[in-house]
């Protein structure tokens, strides 16, 4: 069942679903684990969708051909009862604990994630650009979630950095395994550029991901001279790890480390600012 939800990304979008509802909160009494567990179900839903959608693309790739569907250990069927089921009871954790826009968010992020995205991988090598809306989308669910309005400049700014992040993120992935992709027939970017290209690209895309991150230091979300302080630190550490990682070619150790790097980074950015809000709303 881990498998099949894909426990690492559903983790990721319960952690950024949290992380909008803390920082729109404005005490702690009112608190609810509701909204995270709703969207947490939403994207389990998602994520057995998918290996439903792309079983037949799996089958043919090193990486993906022992997740349940083409391995066996599970039928189609049983899969699409799984995501059904998951649908199913986060959209009523949303419904009946949460906020009616907190789960239309929710569900259109299925509908994106399961109906726009996956499809558009097999057409488009730049799927992930509009793929990447996903990822913006949890942290503005927990914060409407929390009450916070969608047109506020804090909500706005964390949503862009998810949205960025994601796209250099998926282009390491891609250096490491583009001959996957290929093999199951997938348009990709390592076709159309010279990994060089492709390494400088991407470098490019890192820097545009720590240059809003650093922004955060600029919009008074944080409220802690420290936590500033460790922005800056976080955001100096990525920036020399991407100059290594430019400084590479053909080196897929190095690839692994840059998206070891990158996923640690957004961590640290997430844990940083939940703490930071989590504190103040304890002082006061």
């Amino acid at each position: 069942m881990l498998e099949l939800t894909k426990i690492r990304i559903t983790m990721l979008v319960a952690l950024t679903t949290s992380l909008g509802y803390i920082l729109a909160l404005n005490d702690l009494s009112s608190y609810s684990f509701y909204p995270v567990i709703g969207i947490f179900l939403l994207a389990c839903g998602a994520a057995a969708m998918n290996h439903y959608q792309e079983r037949g693309t799996d089958i043919l790739m090193d990486r993906t051909k022992g997740r349940p569907i083409p391995s066996g250990t599970v039928t189609p069927f049983f899969v699409i009862s799984v995501s059904v089921v998951f649908l199913i009871a986060g959209s009523a954790v949303l419904l009946l604990k949460s906020n009616l826009l907190c789960l239309y968010i929710g569900l259109f992020t299925f509908l994106w994630y399961n109906g726009v995205y996956t499809p558009l991988k097999k057409v488009m090598a730049l799927a992930i650009i509009p793929g990447s809306l996903v990822g913006a989308l949890p942290p503005m669910a927990g914060w409407v979630a929390a009450g916070g309005s969608l047109t506020n400049e804090t909500i706005i700014l964390i949503a862009s950095y998810f949205f960025i992040w994601q796209i250099p993120h998926f282009w390491i992935l891609l250096l490491v395994y583009g001959k996957d992709y290929d093999r199951g027939g997938f348009p990709t970017l390592t076709n159309m550029l010279s990994q060089r290209q492709l390494i400088k690209i991407t470098f490019t895309w890192i820097l545009l991901t720590v240059a809003v991150a650093l922004s955060i230091n600029f919009f008074g979300i944080l409220n802690y001279y420290v936590s500033n302080a460790l922005l800056a630190v976080f955001c100096f550490w990525i920036f020399t790890r991407a100059i290594k990682f430019l400084d590479r070619t053909g080196d897929k150790s190095s690839f692994r480390n840059m998206f070891i790097s990158i996923n640690i980074f957004t961590l640290l950015i997430i844990t940083l600012l939940s703490v930071d809000k989590l504190v103040k709303l304890f002082l006061e």
